[in-house]
């Protein structure tokens, strides 16, 4: 059985155990930078392969471009931090949630081979839940004035204009059903879990137009219903349109449930995540072993330099002011 350790956001490390993998979790939900004597330590052992979760933290693996195993990194936030592209070329192997982005990965020091577009997911528990319809049109997750003004701004006007939207946040298994309509809203264009999990629960979706391969994943109108993003009035027409009739919603709830569950679910990445990771020949790691100090000098040394003049705390920017002058022994 092969050793897999898994960093950061766990996503669906789980999942892949069922397929063969010893899995070793190491949650990161803190800038820390982690060794590679760490993980094998953790491990009880050296891993086969290691894959960093974007837990939309700063690069936290000091060395990784000499880490002797197998290396990947899946980015989900690649419309907020601008530097991932670059501290993907460390990695043997990158996969990327947000499909329009792939252009900003490619043509560098990693393969474009090496890339992958990997869509977000709906978990396997998340299921359709036989209840009572209590709201029409229900917006469930963060709405803040500070952390996502946009759509603070955004839902604040729209509820003067339908005032049968509920806000609020909360574990979506329990609040998507209950809805005869979720509203999506994506604060920075993109496409985001919101989507298969309200899919994944047998709701009608109305969510925006933002590219990256949703209309190939889904069909508007058929699986789920859209909205020019940020177009107010448009959005209002649309869902005033599907909450004068049932039929509509309901048919899409069914229709982007089988897609769902079809293709769209965690133990369906984890299987085709699996499946990449075993196939992979030994030449790209032999390859980004071949090449350590061109990828530390030819990519990481200015982005560590980068990061230690933006963090405050002391002992990180002088951990990357280090990790900027040569890659550090194995330890």
């Amino acid at each position: 059985m092969k050793k897999l350790c898994w960093i950061g956001s766990p996503f669906f490390a789980n999942e892949m155990t069922a397929l063969g993998w010893d899995v070793t979790v190491i949650r990161q939900r803190t800038t820390r930078l982690l060794t590679w004597g760490e993980v094998v330590a953790t491990c009880k052992g050296e891993p086969d392969a290691v894959v960093l979760g974007d837990a939309s933290l700063p690069p936290i693996l000091a060395g990784i471009e000499a880490w002797p195993c197998l290396t990947a990194f899946h980015c989900v936030d690649s419309h907020i931090h601008s530097w991932q592209p670059v501290y993907a070329q460390a990695f043997d192997l990158c996969s990327i949630s947000l499909r329009d982005h792939l252009p900003g990965f490619q043509g560098k020091i990693l393969p474009d081979e090496c890339l992958k577009w990997l869509p977000p997911w709906a978990p396997d528990n998340m299921r359709p839940r036989d209840v009572d319809k209590e709201w029409d049109l229900l917006f469930a997750g963060t709405v803040n004035r500070e952390t996502t003004p946009k759509r603070f701004t955004f839902l604040t006007e729209l509820k003067r204009h339908l005032p049968s939207l509920h806000v609020t946040h909360g574990d979506f298994r329990e609040l998507f059903p209950k809805a005869r309509v979720v509203l999506n809203y994506c604060e920075r264009g993109d496409l985001n879990f919101r989507v298969f999990e309200a899919l994944g629960t047998g709701a009608c979706l109305l969510t925006p137009e933002v590219g990256h391969g949703q209309d190939e994943l889904f069909t508007p109108g058929e699986d789920m219903y859209t909205y020019p993003a940020d177009d107010m009035d448009a959005l209002i027409q649309q869902a005033e349109r599907l909450l004068a009739l049932d039929g509509p919603c309901e048919q899409a709830g069914q229709n982007g449930l089988a897609k769902i569950d079809a293709k769209h679910r965690a133990s369906h990445r984890a299987r085709e995540y699996s499946d990449w990771l075993r196939s992979q020949s030994d030449k790209y790691r032999s390859r980004r072993l071949a090449h350590v100090a061109d990828i530390h000098d030819g990519v990481l040394k200015l982005l560590y330099l980068h990061m230690a003049e933006g963090v405050a705390n002391h002992e990180l920017r002088t951990q990357y002011l280090r990790l900027s002058v040569a890659t550090p022994p194995l330890i």
